[in-house]
């Protein structure tokens, strides 16, 4: 049937259009733990999203690129560190200046790479992956098992973080350091090293994520091909209550929201005798009027549970324990 089929494409793009952001969430994730508010997201994945593909041009290894994307994110990633973890500056004020830093890096960085296009060495072993048999599953089939090797990484890298987070020793390091780091400290844990990994690995998978958009959804480089991800990120963690596996839903359920703006984009509605066309600007909004929602909805929650941790956006000075 046609409207199975269309429901199908619907749902694999949705899954397609929220692996970035899933990428991008988990590494935001990893910053608040440790009581870091990094809004430097949007910039770390422009910044992996324009190395990835420089490297992928130049040397026609996916695997390369996909590590630089990371380097680039986590580099980005190391500054922010340096300024708020060593140096005790504002932690929003730093972000925003990441995400402004990245932009027009990643923007100059690609100018002479806008007519460049991936060698098919490192497209083809990036594209959608028909599983036989399970990809012929009505729905779920193209939904689950027709995707690039890339959004099965993104959904281990959630399922490890879960784990990690819940069932280690140092997942519960990286919890306490973010709830309370002057008992964390009084405990022996090294706070700095701490902080520096994780915001650093943080960066690496926000990289990894605009990488995906410039190695295998577009591919291509255009300026600001994020266009705002990085922002819905950063939202989506407190929709996700700072939870990896709750983190994949959102991100689907946000890419879902941006497919839908491209599926109804040049759709006619009739209204009072007249064919009315959805403005696309107005499609646009779409994933941000729910972003809005979603952050009124869980600033009424009180639960604890849900809840950021006790010491997000606090720099600690050791001298004051």
């Amino acid at each position: 049937m046609e409207w199975l089929n269309q429901l199908s494409l619907f749902l694999q793009t949705s899954v397609q259009m929220g692996t970035p952001i899933l990428l991008g969430t988990l590494g935001c994730i990893m910053n608040e733990k440790v009581g870091h508010t990094n809004l430097g997201v949007e910039g770390m994945m422009l910044m992996g999203a324009i190395m990835g593909f420089i490297t992928g041009v130049n040397t026609g290894n996916p695997v390369l690129a996909i590590l630089a994307s990371g380097l680039a994110g986590a580099l980005l990633a190391l500054v922010y560190a340096v300024i708020t973890v060593t140096f005790l500056g504002n932690h929003v004020v730093t972000g925003l200046v990441l995400t402004i830093f990245g932009t027009g890096l990643s923007s100059f960085a690609g100018q002479s790479y806008t007519q460049s296009n991936l060698p098919e060495s490192v497209t083809k072993p990036l594209a959608s992956l028909d599983l036989p048999l399970v990809s012929d599953i009505p729905i779920l089939g193209n939904m689950l098992f027709n995707q690039s090797i890339y959004v099965y990484i993104s959904i281990l890298c959630a399922i490890l973080l879960f784990i990690y987070m819940k069932f280690t020793k140092p997942g519960l390091c990286m919890r306490m350091i973010g709830e309370n780091p002057a008992a964390a400290d009084a405990s022996g844990i090294n706070i700095t090293a701490y902080k520096y990994i994780h915001i650093c690995t943080g960066g690496f998978l926000c990289g990894m994520g605009g990488a995906y958009l410039s190695l295998v959804f577009v591919p291509r480089w255009q300026e600001e091909l994020t266009a705002g991800m990085g922002w819905i990120a950063v939202a989506l963690v407190i929709f996700a209550t700072w939870d990896p596996l709750k983190a994949i839903f959102g991100a689907y359920l946000f890419g879902a929201m941006r497919a839908l703006g491209l599926k109804i984009q040049n759709l006619k509605i009739p209204l009072f005798g007249h064919e009315v066309t959805i403005a696309s600007q107005f499609l646009d909004m779409i994933p941000y009027i729910m972003t809005i929602v979603v952050l009124i909805i869980i600033t009424l929650r009180k639960k604890k549970e849900y809840q950021a941790p006790a010491s997000l956006g606090l720099s600690y000075f050791r001298e004051d324990r």
